[in-house]
């Protein structure tokens, strides 16, 4: 048998889920962002981290309205999506220093959207070697920061680094 300690999750399984059911819908109360790991706000998206990362630092670019196609997005939400995207990169480059960066969106079940119904980009940053042998030979990904911290390091980041844009 194999333990993976993850203390962690125990306030995420016990935990208030969002009022209309979505895991992925922010609180109105901002006071919640660290929690909910919310990393930025924009005006049409925001940015959290994955509570199931590949990778640590593994964002998601989520609009905020409820929508799972990104045909159905505004003009306006798609151009802030990849802004924000590139933002995403920007930060992860200067935070973390990955090797490299893989960024996706999957749209539906059948092309292995987890949640389908709202739609979010997965920015993931990568190193050499970090799909090393236990994910290979045990399906075990390793992740060296809680994602509290990582949510604390990342969000000032991106405060600086979108302030610097406008």
């Amino acid at each position: 048998m194999k333990n993976l300690w993850t203390p962690w999750r125990m306030r995420y399984i016990l935990g208030p889920k969002s009022r209309d059911g979505c895991v992925l819908c922010p609180p109105a109360d901002r006071a919640e962002d660290e929690e909910k790991l919310i990393v930025y706000r924009g005006r049409h998206v925001f940015v959290m981290l994955n509570r199931f990362p590949y990778a640590s630092g593994h964002l998601m670019v989520l609009p905020y309205r409820h929508v799972g196609d990104i045909a159905e997005l505004s003009e306006e939400e798609a151009a802030e999506l990849m802004e924000v995207v590139r933002l995403s990169c920007r930060v992860l480059r200067r935070e973390l220093h990955p090797q490299g960066i893989n960024v996706g969106l999957n749209l539906g079940e059948a092309a292995g959207a987890g949640i389908g119904m709202h739609l979010h980009m997965h920015v993931v940053p990568r190193w050499n070697g970090d799909s090393n042998f236990i994910a290979v030979l045990d399906d075990v990904r390793i992740i060296p920061e809680a994602l509290e911290d990582t949510c604390r390091r990342l969000a000032p980041v991106f405060a600086h680094l979108a302030k610097q844009s406008a």
